[in-house]
């Protein structure tokens, strides 16, 4: 088991599971201190390899992932991993992507969509999920439970 996040880093929430999750905008220098095991970079091209393990989800500024179904799949894998590791979620800004994705974990966590959404706001930014269709993708995360099937 790694040791997680400490409590007081920086854009660190913790999940009322108890998860430590960080989000990040990659515009800005890498805080000083503890780095991801795990990362998972919400953006449109390839990120490059660092010395962490990454998941890549294809994510245009302001859009939705590029596939749903793969986004939903490696998003609860952050999840379930994020117990034991130090999960870091990132975009460009730090801000719509991230915060949408992480309202995605609060959905795996068993909020419906919008108390995922305010829950977020609450306590990482309060412009996370920025557009409409953000929200949409949210409620997709709801009624597949990212299987990739509906729920009946």
């Amino acid at each position: 088991m790694t040791e997680p996040w400490n409590a007081d880093t920086p854009k660190v929430i913790t999940l009322p599971s108890g998860r430590r999750v960080r989000g990040r905008g990659l515009r800005y220098d890498l805080p000083e201190g503890q780095t991801p095991t795990l990362a998972v970079y919400l953006i449109g091209h390839q990120p490059p390899a660092l010395s962490w393990e990454s998941l890549w989800i294809p994510w245009r500024d302001f859009w939705l992932p590029a596939d749903s179904m793969d986004a939903m799949r490696k998003l609860r894998v952050a999840y379930d991993r994020a117990m034991e590791e130090r999960l870091e979620i990132c975009c460009g800004g730090g801000i719509g992507r991230t915060g949408t994705a992480l309202s995605a974990l609060c959905v795996f966590e068993g909020m419906n969509p919008k108390e995922a959404v305010k829950w977020v706001r609450r306590n990482y930014h309060s412009r996370a999920v920025e557009v409409p269709w953000q929200r949409r993708f949210i409620r997709q995360v709801f009624t597949t439970g990212a299987t990739g099937q509906e729920q009946s």
